[in-house]
């Protein structure tokens, strides 16, 4: 993939507009996460250095394209302000007059939520035009939300000279470095609940990595599918069929899936429950496996030891309940390790992954951390981003 960086981009002088990602955590109106707010300060002041004028556009919530002032991007106004170390304008519109007078003022400039017009999630033209003569460039800066073809992410690109934002271009750097021309070995661990959600990726990957370490939920389907009797474990039962052949295709293209071959289970799923350790074939038939066992941690990290790059979206278990956060800690703590050292390059993303190498205290040793979700998701499944095709 290819695309036009901000520091290719005359910005002297230019209305540039940046779609950020701002959808932060808001509990009675204030922001409790910062996390997403601060990764655009340096697209924001980049613009800003070399003369341009940032108008940032953002989505927050999912107000169906109607005003609701519980999803008005006004109440992250004091968080971005802190942030960049400035005051921030706000317009009551993302189009029309309220959005060109505050343009006017100067400075940073933040136009409310997008997504209070319905057109924008459906790539309405008419509206895209109209965002359109509010800038003379536009950054998007805002990966988390590059899977959607909406008028802010794919409309507005294709209207005015475009390119990546500071964030946007790592991210698309760090998971082409990951996925589509990694160092070898590549290993990737995926976990989660459901073989179901992730089929798109299990497919994209056993054609793409050296090794495939599955947990969590899934990993109790891929047992059952080999006549392993997993107990009351959550486990896709209806999925046995895609599982297997999703083995055999790993097979056919010289991919090591790596699964359990000792689980830790138990009757209650609590904090502090009695568990016990026992081979992934021995699970009682009135307990679940809620982690991975400790020799098969063993033997990921052996793995993990041998390759170069690793990819990561998902636990290995039920990592927010201990002690069933061991695996994925363990796991976290090994990658974390051979990343100081210089020897993988790790890139992981994903609601779930990030809480889990933060709680497992591995998130900072990590090469990259994807601020995206959904989209981290698709890229991994292989399949085109339109708000990135479009910067193309």
């Amino acid at each position: 993939m290819s695309w036009t960086s901000l520091d290719k981009m005359d910005l002297d002088g230019k209305r540039v507009l940046t779609r950020v990602d701002l959808n932060v955590p808001v509990e009675g109106g204030r922001v409790t996460d910062a996390t997403r707010i601060e990764r655009i300060v340096p697209t924001v002041k980049a613009i800003l250095d070399r003369g341009g004028q940032p108008v940032l556009l953002a989505h927050f919530g999912r107000p169906k394209g109607q005003r609701n002032d519980e999803m008005s991007l006004r109440q992250v106004i004091p968080a971005l302000e802190k942030a960049l170390g400035r005051d921030v304008t706000f317009a009551e519109d993302c189009v029309g007059n309220a959005a060109a007078e505050a343009i006017a003022k100067g400075g940073v400039v933040l136009l409310e939520n997008t997504r209070f017009h319905a057109g924008e999630e459906k790539n309405d033209g008419a509206l895209a035009d109209e965002m359109a003569k509010l800038g003379d460039i536009y950054c998007n800066d805002a990966f988390s939300a590059a899977h959607r073809a909406h008028a802010s992410t794919e409309g507005l690109a294709r209207r005015l000279p475009a390119c990546a934002g500071r964030l946007m271009a790592e991210e698309l750097n760090a998971l082409e470095t990951a996925l589509t021309d990694p160092e070898r070995p590549l290993m990737a661990v995926v976990g989660g609940a459901k073989v179901s959600t992730k089929l798109d990726l299990l497919s994209n990957l056993v054609r793409k990595v050296n090794h495939l370490v599955i947990g969590g939920g899934m990993a109790n389907t891929f047992l059952a599918a080999q006549g392993i009797n997993v107990g009351k474990s959550l486990a896709e039962h209806d999925m046995t069929d895609t599982a297997k052949d999703i083995l055999t295709r790993a097979d056919e293209m010289g991919c090591e899936i790596i699964l359990p071959h000792d689980v830790v289970v138990a009757r209650e799923f609590k904090a502090g429950a009695e568990s016990e350790t026992v081979a992934a074939n021995a699970c009682p038939a009135d307990a679940m496996i809620l982690d991975t066992g400790p020799d098969s941690v063993a033997r990921i990290k052996k793995a993990m030891a041998g390759c170069k790059t690793l990819i990561w979206n998902g636990p290995l278990g039920a990592f927010e309940i201990q002690p069933f956060d061991a695996a994925t800690n363990a796991a976290a703590a090994e990658a974390a390790r051979l990343t100081r050292e210089g020897s993988l390059v790790s890139v992981a993303g994903g609601g779930d992954t990030v809480a889990a190498l933060n709680k497992a205290g591995a998130a900072d040793d990590f090469t990259y951390i994807s601020s995206a979700g959904g989209a981290f998701l698709e890229w991994m499944e292989g399949k085109t981003l339109p708000g990135v095709a479009a910067l193309g």
